[in-house]
């Protein structure tokens, strides 16, 4: 069974929807970026997204980007990927999900990176700018290693393409809650909720919500309807602020949205 999935029905079982926590990789520093991913994880987080820098980084906020920036300054390399998600997977019992743009993977080998993904321990990927169509390579690297597949439905996707979406995705389909790029907003587009039932009219188990989610409840509003709520710029802001102390605090505060009336 894939250990995303199951993470995510753990959840379920306390009541509660999954909390994802989403960190880019290699901020401030390689070693301090996976101490963060621990700290996330022991604060509350069911699965770690864990974002490899990337130098044209098109669906993240200012947020993300200025760490993403920092990250690469810092000498940040594609091999740090699984030094870290190895260290983390050692340190915490906790899905690790890599969300990455297609052409570093395609550089690398798509089946060289998926077998040294395994190796490090990693659960599988988020691929925000691929869909299934044009994945042949990656489905068939996942159904080989057994890692999962998370694509992305947005509000726009037409029903053929979320059935082509529900089909290939494993773990969970990443719902996007609002068009645009990550970051926090004041209120969540209602197409979010809209989108996960027509996943659910997909066969879709698990929808998961993501971009624009920062606050407790914002969280417990996703919940409600959805599998899971997605966090990854209000993280990043805290740990820019506060340091992993602060990082910490916040995915608590975060963690205490999730549980359901």
């Amino acid at each position: 069974m894939s250990r995303v999935a199951a993470a995510i029905d753990a959840a379920h079982a306390e009541g509660r929807g999954a909390f994802i926590g989403y960190l880019p990789l290699g901020y401030p520093d390689l070693q301090t970026s996976i101490d963060a991913a621990v700290s996330l994880a022991e604060s509350g987080a069911d699965i770690l997204e864990l974002g490899p820098p990337y130098s044209d980084p098109v669906m993240d906020g200012t947020v993300i980007q200025e760490a993403t920036v920092a990250a690469l300054a810092g000498g940040f390399r594609m091999r740090d990927t699984f030094t870290a998600v190895r260290e983390i997977s050692a340190r915490v019992d906790v899905p690790v999900l890599v969300m990455t743009y297609w052409n570093p993977v395609m550089q690398y080998g798509v089946d060289r990176y998926a077998d040294d993904l395994v190796a490090a321990g990693g659960a599988g990927l988020i691929t925000p700018d691929i869909t299934p169509d044009a994945a042949a390579d990656w489905i068939a690297a996942s159904e080989r290693t057994g890692l999962d597949r998370v694509f992305l439905a947005a509000p726009t996707s037409t029903d053929e393409r979320l059935e082509m979406i529900a089909r290939a995705s494993t773990g969970f389909v990443y719902t996007v809650s609002t068009m645009g790029i990550t970051g926090e907003r004041a209120e969540l587009d209602a197409a979010a909720r809209a989108l996960v039932g027509r996943l659910r009219a997909h066969g879709v188990e698990n929808a998961c919500v993501g971009i624009g989610i920062s606050t407790p409840e914002q969280v417990a509003g996703v919940v409600d309807y959805a599998d899971g709520a997605i966090v990854g710029t209000a993280l990043v802001r805290a740990l820019r602020d506060g340091g992993v102390e602060g990082l910490a605090a916040e995915a608590r505060a975060l963690a205490a949205g999730t549980a359901r009336s």
